[in-house]
């Protein structure tokens, strides 16, 4: 329900796969959701081979952000940030595509870098950071690409420091068009993971991070398609469930099962689960792989799971605005 004596801020976070709208009025703990909208658009799709966005990839996303608009206008939104990730920042005819969504939906969008999506990641995802542990990693899978983020976690959240960012080219989607058919027969999957394992390893070189993990004094807190689907089929939801989902623990054993039984499935089965559907079916193993690496590199046990991310940081940074 709105509350007509505070606005309504709304933000736009499109990504190399997905759409997402968020809509909320600021509270005293934080804020309050009025509405929210996510579409599969696959905005990157064929990016990886093309270097361009390709137009039917092009109108789909044009036509969720119509949906967006439609919603803004709604809800008589005072305050709007629009952002744009890693397709946008690739693909040759971005300019292009940009001015087209301006001209065809009204909005406004902006690319940000990956060092400020990584940010506005662990600003939507803060409040699940475990503050009797020391040490975080958090990490963000999306389409064209993986951020991780270490933290140094103080039982004062305003006293976190983030110690290093970055962004890594590999996401579902990417790395789904690279490797084809192959990620779903074992070698062909074990050999992504290699891969990937060799990439993002430049993020803890000296295995800093890794002696953590091992001690027990790293948590990990995932924030990305992939690991809230995996967390919806572990849970064997017949619908998924953000309120069972956001928040919840997944120990590495439960993880590689749920990741298996993906693997093994037919992309006919993935698509009837109903926490996958037809638009994730063909991506999910993807994500699986680079999860798969992450667990690898750091042992921490199990991770956290986030249904929040870039949107709820980028309201949380323009209520916070707004009050100074």
């Amino acid at each position: 329900m709105v509350c007509p004596s505070e606005p309504v801020y709304a933000a736009i976070d499109l990504g190399t796969n997905n759409c997402r709208l968020l809509l909320a009025q600021p509270t005293q703990s934080g804020f309050r959701v009025v509405d929210a909208f996510s579409r599969i658009t696959r905005l990157g799709e064929g990016l990886t081979k093309n270097g361009a966005l390709a137009e039917p990839a092009i109108q789909r996303t044009i036509a969720a952000l119509k949906l967006c608009a439609t919603r803004l206008i709604r809800h008589n939104v005072q305050q709007v940030r629009a952002v744009a990730t890693e397709a946008c920042r690739q693909a040759s005819n971005c300019a292009l595509f940009l001015e087209r969504v301006t001209k065809e939906t009204g909005l406004s969008i902006e690319i940000i870098e990956a060092e400020e999506e990584a940010k506005l990641a662990l600003a939507g995802c803060a409040p699940l950071l475990n503050r009797a542990l020391p040490h975080a990693l958090v990490f963000d899978i999306g389409g064209g690409s993986t951020e991780l983020i270490s933290v140094a976690i103080s039982p004062d959240s305003s006293d976190d420091s983030v110690e290093d960012i970055r962004s890594f080219p590999i996401g579902v989607v990417s790395l789904a068009e690279r490797n084809g058919l192959g990620l779903y027969h074992s070698q062909g999957y074990q050999a992504a993971v290699v891969e990937t394992l060799a990439l993002l390893r430049a993020f803890d070189p000296e295995g800093r991070l890794h002696g953590f993990a091992e001690q027990g004094q790293l948590q990990l807190l995932g924030t990305s398609g992939t690991v809230t689907t995996l967390a919806g089929v572990h849970l064997n939801l017949n619908r998924y469930n953000r309120a069972l989902v956001d928040g919840l623990v997944m120990d590495f054993s439960s993880i590689v099962t749920v990741s298996q039984r993906l693997t093994e499935a037919s992309c006919a089965d993935r698509a009837a689960h109903p926490c996958i559907g037809k638009d994730r079916a063909d991506l999910v193993v993807a994500g699986c792989v680079i999860l798969e690496a992450i667990c690898q590199l750091w042992p921490a046990g199990a991770l956290r799971v986030a249904d929040r991310g870039v949107r709820e940081g980028v309201l949380l940074s323009m209520m916070q605005a707004a009050q100074r």
